[in-house]
């Protein structure tokens, strides 16, 4: 518990979590990778989860009045599909560290291309469209709307899966949230209290599975202090600090983190 790859591992909740206070996402699959290298996946898994769900806790208790509950329902359902996958995919087929690893990593740097173009790319050409007055008033056409939900859909399933196997779904459930909930608080509250059932049922999960056991408490607790220290340094730091540099220090470091794991 204080050997110096738990310290570490403290140092890393510590920041990552700062991070996620700024950002609105990102804790942890950027503290996974990290994660795994120093404590292993036995430890890094069940511990990121409950602090995952203390955070989102911690969000719902000020903004639980702004939930979406249709599209709460909507993601929930969907995810489950995708994490009870997961969860099969993790406990039945032999997956050795290395490959793990691996796996991982294209995720994360999969994760960072993605936040990229939708941030910098995509995001800022429909606003400098909408400020030039070239948005198509035209209705979308009924097979390209019927599309976009499809692939809604998928892009759930496919966090629902990646949460399951290393609770770092939470990239992807962005991409789709963003593109549903334009309120900044409904956004926030509706994917806390998504993140609350989803994370609870891994944590049965890791119960169950023996992941989550009596000797791992001191760790816990020593990260849910942690975890404190980041929220109330983050909330501090995004009064006064541009949030477009954290988003670009976010997406660097996802992109060190995936690479790392693949070397």
């Amino acid at each position: 518990m204080f050997t110096w790859q738990y310290i570490v591992f403290y140092v890393v909740i510590l920041l990552t979590n700062v991070i996620q206070c700024i950002t609105g996402f990102a804790g942890t699959v950027l503290a996974m990778p990290f994660s795994l290298r120093l404590v292993g996946y036995d430890v890094a898994k069940p511990l990121l989860n409950i602090l995952g769900l203390a955070a989102s806790i911690w969000v719902l208790i000020f903004n639980y009045k702004k939930v979406n509950v249709k599209e709460l329902i909507k993601i929930v359902l969907i995810m489950v599909v995708g994490i009870v996958a997961g969860y099969f995919l993790m406990k039945y087929v032999t997956i050795d560290k290395k490959t793990l690893y691996i796996v991982l990593g294209v995720i994360v740097l999969v994760f960072s291309v993605i936040g990229i173009l939708k941030t910098f790319v995509f995001e800022k050409g429909a606003q400098k469209r909408k400020e030039q007055n070239l948005e198509s008033p035209q209705e979308p056409k009924k097979w390209l709307t019927i599309c976009k939900v499809i692939i809604g859909y998928l892009i759930l399933a496919v966090a629902g899966l990646v949460h399951g196997m290393y609770v770092c779904g939470g990239p992807l459930l962005v991409v789709y949230a963003s593109s549903r909930l334009k309120d900044k608080d409904e956004f926030r509250a509706t994917l806390s209290a998504s993140w609350i059932v989803l994370n609870s049922i891994i944590l049965v999960q890791d119960c169950v599975n023996g992941l989550m056991t009596v000797d791992k408490l001191p760790a816990l607790g020593i990260c849910l202090v942690v975890l404190i220290g980041a929220l109330v340094i983050g909330n501090l730091i995004v009064k006064k600090m541009n949030k477009t540099f954290f988003m670009i220090l976010t997406y660097v470091l996802m992109v060190i983190s995936g690479v790392s794991l693949l070397i």
